[in-house]
């Protein structure tokens, strides 16, 4: 058992930052990779971001490339969503999920899940 609680969400501005982060506990941290997904109002749920076990390789959805970075800290057991130029359109409620790299980037699922934090960017 893994579990996942978010950290950092807010209301931002156009154009500003925001450092999501995600500390887990339970079973081993390293063994998982580690996910960014979002769901705004009235959408489906829409991954964002992943990173492999040993933080060598990470995966974005195209509408957050050269925005975002996702980093992993096996250490501190925890995953960091930056989050930079913000636009509106990223507003949602951000989750944070361990499982393999294959099944959250691609499978759009996961084993484990934060409750999520909120993000809100004004215009």
């Amino acid at each position: 058992q893994v579990q996942l609680v978010e950290s950092g969400g807010g209301l931002v501005q156009a154009g500003g930052s925001l450092r999501l982060s995600c500390a887990a506990s339970g079973r081993t941290f390293s063994n998982y990779g580690m996910g960014w997904f979002r769901q705004a109002p009235g959408k489906e749920r829409e991954f964002v971001a992943a990173i492999s076990m040993s933080g060598g390789s990470t995966y974005y959805v195209d509408s957050v490339k050269g925005r975002f970075t996702i980093l992993k800290n096996n250490a501190k057991n925890t995953v960091y969503l930056e989050m930079n130029n913000l636009k509106p359109e990223d507003t949602a409620v951000y989750y944070c999920a361990a499982d393999s790299t294959y099944r959250l980037r691609v499978g759009g699922n996961a084993n484990y899940w934060g409750q999520g934090t909120q993000v809100t960017v004004s215009s």
